[in-house]
């Protein structure tokens, strides 16, 4: 039942006291109504005693509160989805930005979407093909993973993303069942076009969906971007059985917003200003990924995080990194000195590689041929570091064969151009030849029968 209620108590920017609300609750939609009859969406952000706290989608400057009236409707804030979404961009709260038609709903669903048993979820083992030899070959992504990628100011991570969402799939029959929700947090002018080019230009626009918030839209908009993302997700996952991939860029400027509105409202909050919630809200959004029992469809989600500072014990970060299942770091050292993707492979790590990797799923040399790389370019880069400290005249001629490995393995393996892709086979020979530039004895992590059946 909808209620119209003139006991605007308080109108202050984006949020708004009622007095004496009836059956109110956190996450209703309502419409505040002007004197000057605009209508303005809100939501139920708290409910205390007589008051009601709502945050308006947009500015109400100058409103007369006394003059002004609400509707609440009782009901969750709701979105539209249909399959015709893949191939069409919207904005925050799910209306078409594309100069396309309009949508013809076929369900509408709770932004919040549906708890999901923990009995059914199905670990995640079924490879996701980037493209890309830093994450395909030592820090794979599976269908139903959460997995981050953690960039700094000033590097491609949106290049990076937008590489993946362009160029990730599934192998077999699956590669058509597989979409791509992209969710552009608090972007700016420049990183929209971005954005909008790459995934234009890679050429599978239509298997994708993408949410924009630019940073010049009410911060708002940024807090619903990402549950826009996965409940559209969650609809082409479970009700169309695809395999979707959801990537979140840029969940910094998510929480920025959720300690914007947090500050606003006099809650308490962490020594950096962000409220004590972000724990449990960030996990509301990552643990939406998965694969359940008796569905064919899942959700990989992949937040991407811009980490103020550089220092990743920073609380965004640090609570990512508690809930998701590993993370892809990038080198500012790697990114000037032209290496693309600059990915660093010691710093990063997939914590569920072991479960979709091997023999029938990508190869079977792929486990322990991952492990032998990850050792050699972690001794050499001792070597390295001790060349710059003493010089290469104090090094033995084993140490300087392992510097030679890491300068090799960064050019060839690790640095790729940005129109290359490469199949799984082709990174893991790739390895191979690196890994036959040194002594067969010290290939200690490979057993003996694959050496013979792989080295070049």
């Amino acid at each position: 039942m909808i209620r119209e209620y003139r006991t605007v108590h308080e109108l202050s920017g984006r949020l708004m006291v009622v007095k004496d609300v009836i059956g109110a609750a956190v996450g209703d939609t309502a419409q505040l109504q002007l004197p000057n009859g605009d209508v303005l969406p809100c939501e139920v952000l708290e409910v205390n005693g007589d008051s009601t706290l709502l945050m308006l989608y947009k500015d109400a400057l100058g409103a007369n509160p006394s003059a002004s009236k609400v509707r609440f409707t009782h009901r969750p804030l709701e979105v539209g989805l249909s399959a015709d979404m893949l191939g069409r961009v919207f904005c925050a709260r799910g209306n078409p930005i594309d100069n396309g038609p309009q949508l013809l709903p076929e369900v509408y669903r709770d932004l919040e979407g549906s708890a999901q048993n923990p009995k059914a979820r199905i670990s995640p083992k079924d490879f996701i093909q980037t493209g890309i030899s830093a994450i395909d070959g030592l820090n794979t992504l599976a269908c139903g993973q959460k997995m981050s990628i953690f960039s700094s100011s000033g590097l491609p991570h949106i290049e990076l993303a937008t590489r993946i969402a362009g160029n990730a799939k599934t192998a077999g029959a699956d590669a058509k069942k597989f979409a791509v929700v992209f969710a552009a947090i608090g972007a700016t002018h420049e990183e929209y076009e971005l954005i909008l080019s790459k995934l234009s230009g890679s050429g599978t626009l239509h298997r994708l969906v993408l949410f924009v918030s630019l940073a010049s839209d009410p911060v708002a908009e940024r807090i619903l971007v990402p549950k826009m993302a996965l409940t559209t997700a969650e609809f082409l996952a479970f009700e169309k059985d695809m395999n979707v991939l959801v990537i979140l860029s840029d969940m910094t400027n998510y929480c920025e917003a959720l300690r914007e509105v947090s500050i606003s409202r006099g809650k308490s909050s962490d020594r950096y200003g962000y409220p004590s919630y972000m724990y449990s809200d960030l996990a509301s959004i990552y643990e939406r990924a998965g694969k359940l029992s008796g569905s064919s469809g899942s959700i990989t989600v992949m937040p991407v995080l811009t980490i103020p500072g550089d220092n990743l014990s920073h609380p965004i970060p640090a609570i990512t990194t508690a809930i998701t299942d590993g993370q892809i770091v990038l080198s500012r050292d790697l990114y000037k000195r032209g290496i693309m993707p600059p990915v660093d492979i010691l710093r990063s790590s997939s914590h569920l590689i072991e479960k979709h990797i091997g023999a029938f799923k990508t190869r079977e040399d792929h486990a322990t041929l991952a492990n032998q790389l990850i050792a050699a370019y972690s001794e050499g880069k001792s070597s390295v570091e001790d060349i710059s400290n003493f010089g290469k005249s104090a090094l033995s001629e084993h140490n300087l064969l392992y510097a030679r490995f890491v300068d090799g393995l960064e050019k060839y393996f690790i640095k790729q151009k940005a129109d290359e892709y490469r199949p799984i086979d082709k990174t893991l020979d790739l390895a191979w030849e690196l890994l036959s530039t040194l002594p067969k004895a010290d290939l200690k992590r490979i057993p003996t029968e694959l050496i013979t059946r792989y080295m070049p």
